[in-house]
């Protein structure tokens, strides 16, 4: 009888000691994590749109959302630090229902990608993003191209994993400007300040790898990515993925309307032109249009020369422009306009000739792609060195 009695009894546990792993393991796989991808909004700053990660713990009632993109234009000296590359973001955490709040009322789509990680590697991941969460961890240098709200998550997912993840479709034919203007086609005024900032290294091949910058192409990578292990198992990196906030109708907004860059510096080129042979016909210098179109010329020519020289931001050095844009307009203006109104002969026009001729030749063989409207721009610059030139000659016979 004691026997059976103990035989009962360990039965009883072992039976205790199953129920209590399963509901261990339960709980681990009840945990949920995945990589939000948001649609491009209408500022600058999200025009590419945005990443960020996804935890669920029913069992704690925990849904809650990583975010790498947060920043504030409330920052000391913000403007300033923008331009020099020194822009800090940090990792903000808020629930998921805040967060769908705001998206559902900016009208932006946010598809899910449910990640297929093991109950280690889910938990290996939250300890990391706690870490990272840390006031000591959680602000970082944003790089725009290679450290951003998008490359973050990608890299801690990384490294939360046991084995590799393998990336389909390895070779790419882009360029981070071809990227670029995918996401600003819709805003040619934006399209047209960034390409002026770009320099020539941003239109260099890049990587699969590299191109993951843009959230949307992050999505892309992770919905065909496999998961390897030391042991040859492989499996799929997502699980699922599903559309939990709708995109409104028309997409994108943003629509091409009113003057273009392109149909600017035309409109503007045509009326430089027209003046320009007005003086030449009176004799005349028209020296407030050099004041104007020189000045302008030159500022634009010192932001790209910081830009290039003293600036953190990638792929902004070497810059081609600065042959047609460049500090020595200013510098230079006073003389030229002096010269200009005594209608003697000037060697910077006679220079900016030289240079601005062979800039508009060699358009198509220089390592770098120009905005088209920078060329109607550098002709007007042309024309009115060429004028002077040729008044002081004339004045001079």
């Amino acid at each position: 009888m004691k026997v059976l009695r103990c035989i009962l009894l360990l039965a009883l546990l072992l039976n205790a000691r199953v129920m209590f792993s399963t509901s261990v393991v339960n709980q681990k796989d009840s945990i949920r994590i995945s990589l939000l991808t948001c649609a491009p909004g209408d500022e600058v700053y999200s025009l590419f749109g945005h990443t960020a990660i996804r935890y669920q713990d029913p069992q704690q009632k925990l849904d809650i959302v990583f975010n790498y993109g947060m920043f504030s234009f409330k920052t000391p000296n913000f403007l300033w630090r923008f331009i020099k590359g020194e822009t800090d973001y940090e990792l903000g955490v808020n629930s998921y229902q805040d967060f769908a709040s705001e998206y559902i009322y900016l009208e932006r789509g946010v598809n899910e990608q449910i990640l297929n990680l093991t109950s280690d590697e889910k938990n290996k991941l939250f300890q990391l993003l706690q870490e990272n969460y840390r006031p000591q961890n959680r602000v970082y240098r944003y790089n725009y191209f290679f450290d951003n709200c998008a490359t973050r998550p990608r890299d801690i997912i990384e490294e939360s994993i046991n084995g590799k993840i393998h990336y389909q479709n390895q070779i790419s034919s882009k360029s981070f400007r071809d990227i670029v203007h995918e996401y600003t086609a819709n805003y040619p005024w934006t399209r047209f300040g960034i390409d002026l900032c770009l320099g020539s290294q941003a239109d260099l091949p890049i990587t699969l790898r590299q191109e993951m910058f843009a959230p949307l192409y992050l999505q892309r990578s992770f919905e065909s990515a496999v998961i390897k292990t030391n042991n040859n198992y492989s499996k799929k990196l997502i699980l699922s993925t599903q559309n939990i906030i709708p995109e409104r109708e028309d997409g994108i907004a943003g629509k091409v309307a009113g003057v273009t860059p392109w149909q600017a510096s035309l409109i503007l080129f045509i009326l430089v032109t027209s003046i320009t042979i007005y003086g030449l016909k009176k004799r005349k210098s028209m020296w407030g249009v050099d004041l104007i179109l020189f000045l302008s010329a030159g500022i634009i020519g010192c932001i790209l020369t910081f830009l290039a020289n003293f600036s953190e931001h990638p792929t902004v050095s070497p810059n081609y422009l600065l042959f047609v844009f460049h500090p020595f307009h200013i510098i230079a203006l006073p003389f030229t306009i002096y010269k200009g109104i005594k209608q003697q002969k000037c060697l910077y026009h006679i220079l900016n000739s030289v240079v601005l001729t062979l800039f508009i030749l060699l358009w198509a063989l220089i390592p770098q792609r120009f905005d088209l409207a920078v060329l109607p721009l550098a002709l007007s610059l042309l024309i009115r060195s060429a004028s002077n030139y040729i008044l002081a000659y004339n004045h001079n016979k």
